[in-house]
């Protein structure tokens, strides 16, 4: 099973490789803007690879608009990609949107800002020394 797991994962990276070449070079849509292939997870059967990608513009309209140009173009970039890449099964290619990376920008802004809003509390109310080690713990 282990064996399994890990022949899915290389072809998994394999295809992030030739998917992420074939957006910068050979797929030419007026739809699609700057696409990031994140990850790629193939099913353990090889039927179906997930595609996590993310654009340049990550306004909500503009993130429909590419993806749905990507799934219409999936047919024609899996014929593409099975080329290059020497499998018996080619899997059906399923994109997908990654919001990890959005995810987390917005949460690196929201941690900045309650430190930012932490810092100015201190700097205005002072902090008490005595009745605080250098841990945030209560000294005796």
């Amino acid at each position: 099973m282990a064996k399994e797991f890990s022949r899915s994962r290389r072809i998994g990276q394999q295809l992030q490789r030739e998917l992420a070449m074939a957006m910068q070079r050979d797929i030419r849509d007026a739809r699609l803007g700057m696409v990031t292939v994140n990850e790629v997870e193939v099913s353990r059967d090889m039927g179906y690879a997930k595609i996590f990608v993310t654009f340049l513009n990550d306004d909500d309209a503009e993130v429909k608009k590419q993806l749905d140009a990507l799934i219409e173009l999936a047919p024609m970039i899996r014929t593409m990609i099975a080329g290059r890449v020497k499998l018996r099964v080619m899997p059906e290619l399923r994109f997908q949107y990654d919001r990890s990376l959005v995810d987390g920008i917005n949460m690196a802004t929201l941690v900045g800002k309650v430190r930012a809003e932490d810092n100015a509390k201190i700097e205005k109310f002072g902090r008490d020394e005595e009745a605080e080690d250098q841990n945030g713990e209560a000294q005796d």
